[in-house]
């Protein structure tokens, strides 16, 4: 796959194809003029993990939404891996490897932590009715691959103890932990974290960053993350985004973000000091 990139354009000063050439190494992702209702544009950027930070309502959960096909687009393209995926459903970029999470962890209550993760990977020959008459061996030698994938990330995310444990039994940073896992199930290429850390204990947040930096470092994920915690997008992010109204107030390091008048008044009110949550 290349070194993991994530990357934007803001303003989109040339068409598409001219933007992807002038680029190198070509970036895994491209946003330009991406809009619902109205223009939303994010700055150009080339690395592991990007923070998107931003008061309530400043577009960055439009934003996912629109790349990762939840919403339709009103205008602008999203180019991911060389291909124009603009309005692909959500359901399809799943297969090409561009996946998200969402505020609210979605899990199944009633299935065990093992269990979740083996329902993941597409298109396993159990799922069509003839197969399990007629090909009972190959979809036992399928569900035990997908067994022992499952139990690696489980032990990846140390939820090891929890193995056999009831989904809908977790706590709120462990079903977090098991969203994680889910993009591990497909070996994901982009991946896109909306408020990961949100009613995190801070123990599992530092489970959460330490699985999130390893799946950067030793896996290759390119992730773009929605974060309000500003300890959490420090020690992962560089560079951060700052979004306001839609657009890009500010890009640049965390550190820069904080003493940065313009972010400060977007957060705070003039005159304020950016705190760290």
């Amino acid at each position: 796959m290349g070194s993991p990139g994530w990357c934007c354009t803001y303003p989109p000063p040339h068409s598409s194809e001219r933007l992807r050439a002038q680029l190198a190494p070509t970036p895994l992702a491209v946003v330009e003029h991406l809009g619902h209702r109205q223009r939303r544009d994010v700055a150009v950027l080339d690395v592991g993990i990007t923070g998107i930070i931003g008061p309530n309502g400043s577009g960055k959960t439009t934003l996912f939404n629109l790349i990762a096909g939840n919403l339709k687009s009103s205008s602008g393209n999203v180019i991911f891996d060389n291909e124009d995926i603009t309005n692909v459903p959500s359901y399809e970029l799943f297969s090409k490897g561009l996946l998200r999470t969402f505020q609210i962890a979605h899990e199944f209550s009633n299935l065990s932590v093992l269990e979740n993760l083996m329902m993941v990977p597409a298109d396993q020959s159990g799922e069509n009715l003839i197969n399990n008459f007629l090909k009972p061996n190959l979809i036992k030698t399928e569900e035990q691959k997908v067994k022992e994938k499952a139990k690696e990330v489980v032990e990846f995310l140390n939820l090891g103890h929890l193995t056999n444990e009831l989904a809908g039994n977790l706590s709120g940073g462990q079903k977090k932990l098991l969203e994680l896992g889910r993009t591990m199930m497909v070996d994901a290429k982009l991946v896109l974290l909306d408020e990961v850390g949100a009613g995190v204990n801070r123990t599992l947040l530092k489970d959460l960053g330490t699985a999130i930096d390893k799946l950067n470092k030793e896996k290759g994920y390119t992730f773009c993350m929605i974060e309000h915690d500003m300890d959490f997008i420090g020690r992962l992010c560089d560079p951060v985004i700052v979004m306001a109204e839609g657009s890009v107030l500010f890009e640049g390091k965390v550190e820069d973000a904080k003493k940065d008048q313009k972010v400060i008044e977007s957060y705070l009110g003039r005159g304020s000091k950016l705190k760290e949550k």
